[in-house]
């Protein structure tokens, strides 16, 4: 599994990176045969407060399974677009599996 971080307009941590690195790392444990994970890191100008937006497509066999969250901190974005992924790639193996 390869995971490839790209941040828009500004240059992420060392300390973000490996966050990252971690919580994506453990939707293997879900779904073993994911290929590739795409992260992008954005900040969004929405009137006074730059809300993190973080964008993320998992690469399975057969499908391109994309989510996408909006918080006030990357880390908290991070985690609810790890928990969508996680319920799409349990629903992706489980439609595999009926077939």
């Amino acid at each position: 599994m390869n995971i490839k971080i790209e941040s828009i307009h500004f240059d992420a941590d060392q300390k973000l990176l490996d966050f990252i690195n971690k919580k994506f790392g453990k939707l293997e444990q879900y779904y073993d045969r994911i290929m590739n994970i795409d992260v992008t890191l954005k900040l969004e100008n929405s009137g006074q407060v730059r809300d993190k937006v973080v964008e993320v497509k998992v690469d399975v066999p057969g499908e391109l399974i994309v989510c996408k969250g909006i918080n006030k901190s990357f880390e908290a974005a991070v985690d609810e677009v790890v928990d969508v992924a996680k319920r799409q790639l349990i629903r992706h193996k489980q439609k595999a599996r009926s077939f």
